[in-house]
């Protein structure tokens, strides 16, 4: 008898399975945790050419992995036709037997009406309807295009490290939440081609082409001259996105290491988490960056603006006495002698 350690995968014969439901497989069995098997998934869907290759995709594997697949549609009510497109793209999912729930976001004010207002509404509406479903995982169809333009733009306003490994595969996006991104080994070419092959309905969003939001120009005008230069750039832009974020995390790893080394025990004086300063300021100042970056968004959640913590790096090594510092939301950093502390206090209380 043959025993076989990993499932036998179902062929295109018999499942309309293609060569790129097997892609997205195999990366899915690289990332177990990001599409947990056995449970409901909320799929963020535009009517684009992306999201509907992402239901398409995930559709024949959701037996496999035993998922239950949820999706979501937001109607900014920026168009005179994105009422009608929400509902052909909820027809289209009822004849397919999908969950679909329309969300209608109402007109804001005119200074409100931006590409960062609309993602904060799509973002949060999700958020909710994934703890009223149940759901651990929100899941987008960025690609690797998406990925690739993220860096560009981030690049361009000046960033650390972790900003150009933005787009993950896996973030937060609220306590018990997580948005999923599986789709990022694909590119905006594959998930075209993935919609023709299979005859999808697409609706075109028509403000994708007006310039004057950002990331189309990058789009429509930067990206195609890199892939013009470069055949392939974009794909090369994202991998190395990729690459900064293992490398981020394995930073992450580094530095948890060495806070173990600076951590010191708690005193009536010092507070209740405490750091030798001493210690910390004879690093490179590379060093002294990142460990109190990491140090301080562990024990308050909070990340430091860059500015914010080259200021209060030269305040450490400047100061030999006292000293202290408000980082917002009732958090202080203290420091005497060798000693550096983080008290805090409820504002609420405080009043």
């Amino acid at each position: 008898m043959t025993v076989h350690s990993q499932p036998i995968l179902p062929s295109e014969a018999t499942t309309g399975w293609s060569g790129d439901h097997h892609r997205l497989h195999r990366s899915l069995r690289r990332h177990p945790s990001l599409l947990p098997a056995g449970e409901p998934l909320l799929l963020a869907v535009s009517g684009g050419q992306d999201s509907m290759a992402l239901v398409a995709l995930l559709e024949p594997l959701q037996q496999l992995h035993r998922w239950q697949l949820l999706l979501w549609h937001g109607d900014h009510q920026w168009r005179p036709e994105a009422g009608s497109q929400a509902r052909a793209l909820a027809a289209w999912a009822a004849d397919r037997h999908l969950p679909l729930v329309v969300e209608r976001w109402e007109r804001p004010e005119a200074e409100r009406t931006t590409e960062a207002a609309a993602r904060a509404w799509r973002y949060d509406r999700l958020l909710s309807r994934a703890r009223q479903l149940r759901c651990r995982r929100v899941v987008t169809g960025h690609t690797a295009t998406d990925r690739a333009e993220t860096l560009l733009f981030n690049l361009t306003r000046g960033c650390h490290r972790r900003g150009l490994a933005s787009l993950r595969r896996r973030r937060s996006l609220g306590p018990g939440v997580d948005l999923a991104r599986p789709l990022l080994d694909f590119s905006r070419d594959d998930t075209g081609r993935i919609c023709r092959r299979q005859g999808l309905p697409i609706w075109i969003d028509a403000s994708n082409g007006d310039p004057a939001f950002s990331r189309n120009r990058l789009r429509l005008e930067v990206l195609p001259v890199l892939n013009t230069l470069h055949p392939g750039a974009d794909r090369r832009l994202a991998r190395t996105a990729e690459q900064l974020e293992a490398e981020e995390e394995a930073c992450q790893e580094l530095w948890r290491l060495a806070l173990k080394q600076l951590e010191l025990a708690p005193t009536a004086a010092g507070g209740e988490a405490g750091l030798q300063r001493r210690v910390l300021c004879s690093l490179t100042r590379r060093n002294q960056l990142d460990l109190l970056q990491s140090w301080l968004e562990r024990s308050t959640g909070r990340r430091l603006p860059s500015r914010s913590l080259e200021l209060l790096i030269d305040r450490l090594n400047g100061e030999g006495g006292s000293g202290s510092a408000a980082l917002g939301d009732g958090w202080q950093l203290a420091w005497r002698g060798p000693r550096l502390w983080l008290t805090w206090e409820d504002s609420e209380l405080s009043r």
